[in-house]
């Protein structure tokens, strides 16, 4: 089922909800700060799955799309059982590159959790830098800044 209603083409945002698991917090009960990585990773994916170009797609065509950095900033912590909502937008295009940007809030509130970004770059087989292909880049928008 979709979660974001607007028009795919040229989508600006994409919001994407999560609920902590048990398995995801550590032994004061909160969340391990690696799994927000693994939350970016998650709202990334069905984002690009959203606009009609699931990675799969593009990995049978000898196109990857490899972590060249990532970034994140705690503002609060999570717990067990918090449902949240990682909103993930493309900050950044250049030739070969692209930088997600993203904000997690809990469900229904509007301060973030944290924030971060990360930068991926286009690369074939080889690993290495590839165009980004034309039919993303064409149907793509850029938001720069912060949301």
């Amino acid at each position: 089922m979709r979660q974001n209603l607007r028009n795919k083409t040229n989508m600006k945002y994409y919001h994407k909800d999560i609920r902590i698991r048990y398995a995801e917090t550590d032994q004061m009960g909160v969340c391990y700060y690696g799994n927000y990585f693994v939350w970016f990773e998650v709202s990334r994916t069905e984002y690009f799955r959203e606009l009609g170009f699931p990675y799969t797609e593009y990995e049978k065509k000898g196109i990857f799309l490899p972590v060249g950095e990532a970034y994140c900033r705690y503002h609060k912590s999570l717990k067990y059982d918090d449902l949240i909502t990682v909103t993930v937008w493309i900050s950044k295009l250049k030739r070969t590159s692209m930088q997600f940007s993203y904000i997690i809030t809990k469900k229904g509130e509007k301060e973030p959790v944290a924030e971060g970004h990360t930068t991926h770059v286009f690369v074939n087989r080889d690993m290495k830098p590839c165009r980004i292909p034309e039919e993303i880049r064409k149907n793509i928008t850029v938001v720069e800044g912060v949301k």
